[in-house]
């Protein structure tokens, strides 16, 4: 069925192995669960409604979801925002979408409430394995903002993409420094953002700064400069406080934001 030797099914094993499938289609949910097997599921779960999908991917704690676009009682995008948002320990897990609805406004739609990958009904057994590949083998980074929470968007339905990497150079040291600076510069963005809509929802606008403060405890770790360490330890103590204030934040991820400019700035 799959053309991927036996290793290659091995390292996509874990995450296949627990799956769910959200799909108000009986025969194309049961047609995906067989492929599935195919390639190692153990775990199957199918649901129909988006309610009772996001009780099932609490419960499951699946390594992969499909979800489909729509459906009675079904909002795929709605799903996916839902799951990216909340607190289960599966909210980063992949998610592919798999609709016959294939439009510039749903594969918007879709890379912007959070999903990984978009798959086109009718779609091969090739076709399934691609987007799987993708997903497992070729990772993104995971943006947590306020208004964005899932995968760096700028390699979305990567799985059809065949040319030069984008927007990190291949090799050498100048490349690396490159993906750092833009790693940086990324962090710093989200962290003035989620400050500045703190008002709108202060729950996600914390988890967005908590996140950014730990990209940025390793990028001082790498770069071996005191003063960023230092400067990410008063935001760290900050957000340690029981019910941390967005006062006391800006305070102290100003001084992240300064340490890190100067060092930008000097390189």
């Amino acid at each position: 069925m799959f053309a991927s030797d036996n290793r290659q099914i091995q390292r996509l094993e874990p995450y296949v192995r627990r799956a769910l499938i959200v799909d108000p289609h009986p025969g194309s949910a049961r047609l995906l669960g067989e492929l599935l097997k195919g390639l190692g599921a153990r775990q199957l779960a199918f649901e129909p409604e988006e309610r009772r999908a996001l009780e099932m991917a609490r419960e499951l704690d699946p390594g992969l979801i499909f979800v489909e676009r729509s459906g009675a009682r079904l909002d795929g995008e709605s799903f996916t925002r839902r799951l990216r948002r909340s607190n289960y320990a599966c909210r980063k897990a992949p998610v592919i979408m798999v609709t016959s609805d294939a439009t510039a406004s749903s594969i918007k739609g879709a890379r912007d409430a959070g999903v990984h990958e978009f798959l086109r009904k009718p779609f091969t057994a090739g076709d399934l394995l691609k987007r799987i590949e993708v997903c497992v083998l070729k990772q993104r980074d995971w943006i947590e903002a306020v208004q964005y929470v899932g995968p760096d968007r700028r390699r979305f339905n990567s799985g059809e993409y065949a040319g030069p990497r984008k927007r990190r150079a291949d090799t050498g040291a100048a490349g690396k420094d490159a993906v750092q600076a833009d790693h940086i510069d990324r962090c710093l963005r989200i962290l003035r953002s989620a400050l500045a809509q703190w008002s709108n929802d202060p729950v996600q606008a914390l988890r967005a700064v908590g996140e950014q403060t730990q990209q940025l405890k390793k990028l001082a770790s790498a770069k071996g400069e005191a003063r960023l360490a230092v400067a990410v330890g008063g935001l760290e103590l900050a957000l340690s406080a029981g019910s941390p204030s967005r006062e006391l934040l800006a305070n102290a991820s100003a001084e992240v934001i300064d340490a890190f400019g100067g060092i930008r700035d000097v390189a």
